[in-house]
């Protein structure tokens, strides 16, 4: 896996926490084929409130409404990869919104698996 650094596109897809692909919650879909896909991250943000094309507000702070909550998939990686990911979107919609913003990494990080470097003064790291 790349980290990208610079110019990256941002990939938005809003469906409803209740959307499933055979049997599964979609958006945990669009997560694991993402991965399998090699792309830098995913990340789901859980809605407390919003509305769609069917112009129905879902919220939280309704019990009779809060079945069907608004659920965000993020991901951002280099506008090559986020494109060629676009026709698994493709299979898996039927409903929802998928957004495309270019949008740049300052800074990315994640475990670091080389070695510590040496201490100039032979010390061991503490």
């Amino acid at each position: 896996m790349t980290r990208p650094t610079g110019s990256a596109l941002r990939l938005t897809v809003y469906v409803g926490e209740h959307d499933t692909w055979h049997h599964k919650p979609l958006h945990s879909e669009i997560v694991h084929r993402a991965h399998t896909a090699g792309l830098a991250g995913a990340s789901v943000f859980h809605g407390i409130e919003g509305f769609g094309a069917s112009s129905l507000v879902h919220t939280s702070r309704l019990l009779s409404l809060s079945e069907d909550l608004p659920v965000a998939v993020v991901i951002v990686d280099t506008e090559e990869r986020v494109r060629a990911f676009l026709p698994q979107l493709d299979e898996l919609l039927t409903e929802g919104l998928v957004t495309l913003d270019h949008c740049e990494v300052v800074r990315y990080l994640g475990p670091d698996t080389s070695p510590p470097a040496p201490d100039p003064e032979g010390e061991k790291p503490t």
